[in-house]
């Protein structure tokens, strides 16, 4: 008999998530059924938030993050704010702590609907992000794509956030750049040993900022919470902002909006929605699943 987890098609401004629910169990949602259910339109994904029974004291829940193409994520900000929505109404609970592959992160769910994630601190040291070369200074790299006399993209400001980012300064709408095409090559560039996440940030002024990304595992996605840490960061950093930003997420829906604060004690503090869409039960082996209140018919093969 198939033994089934409960889940959750949720999404933070757009970055479409599912929640899975794997405590109790000691197996893991396996990468052919991340790929299986990215490719089924009903269950399209950028990440998939596999909450497990807690590895260590004073934590709530280990959190398995997998990409649509069935790799591990260390980070991802916007499933994280999924997460405490989907506990905060299972438990009645204001506050969660988590433990990921990028750290422990501490999170709030606020009386606004509005939900504060600590992303932790910024890491700028070359071979922690990591790159394949040495730079004393990692807030401008030498990188570049097109014309080397007149190129669309150049000297990026990279850091880690638990994962790997390169943040891109343009002067135009980051909506109007090709990235579907520039996204990959950067992504896989021989400077990321590990990948990375690759954002378009435009400055609009010291408070506000309009970013676009391409995923590292996901590609093109609606949000990614991580980036616009990545970006709010690298932002102040380089004198562009104050240290806190309100970034709106120009390829959401309705361009949504995130706060980031990077706070003096150097953690980075994330504030935007979350937003339930159905659930449904799913195989973690094999990415077959049914939507409730059909859970209890023959699941989708």
């Amino acid at each position: 008999m198939v033994q089934t987890v409960e889940f959750a098609k949720m999404n933070g401004l757009g970055n479409k998530i599912l929640v899975v629910d794997m405590r109790g169990r000691s197996d893991r949602v396996t990468p052919e059924a991340a790929i299986a259910l990215a490719a089924d339109p009903e269950t399209a994904f950028d990440q998939i938030m596999a909450i497990h029974d807690p590895k260590i004291a004073g934590t709530d829940a280990y959190i398995d993050i997998v990409n649509c193409d069935g790799t591990r994520a260390q980070a991802c900000g916007n499933g994280t704010r999924c997460v405490v929505q989907a506990l905060a109404a299972e438990t009645g609970r204001r506050t969660f702590t988590f433990q990921t592959l990028a750290g422990i992160l501490t999170a709030e769910d606020h009386a606004d609907g509005t939900i504060s994630v600590d992303m932790g601190k910024p890491v700028f040291q070359w071979d922690k992000i990591p790159l394949s070369e040495e730079f004393a200074d990692t807030s401008r790299i030498e990188l570049q794509i097109g014309p080397i006399d007149a190129p669309v993209l150049h000297s990026p400001a990279v850091m880690s956030m638990g994962n790997p980012h390169a943040v891109f300064w343009v002067d135009r709408d980051p909506m109007s750049f090709d990235l579907d095409r520039f996204g990959p090559l950067l992504e896989n560039h021989p400077m990321f040993p590990e990948k990375a996440n690759i954002t378009l940030a435009q400055v609009i002024s010291p408070t506000e900022m309009v970013t676009r990304t391409w995923e590292r595992g996901a590609g093109l996605t609606l949000a990614c919470g991580s980036a616009a840490c990545s970006a709010g960061v690298s932002g102040a950093r380089t004198g562009r902002t104050g240290r806190t930003v309100t970034i709106t997420v120009a390829s959401s829906p309705n361009r949504g909006k995130l706060t980031i604060e990077w706070r003096a004690d150097d953690h980075v503090i994330m504030t935007g929605p979350a937003e339930w869409e159905w659930s449904g039960r799913l195989d973690p082996t094999t990415g077959r699943f049914a939507r409730d209140p059909e859970a209890a018919e023959a699941m989708v093969p």
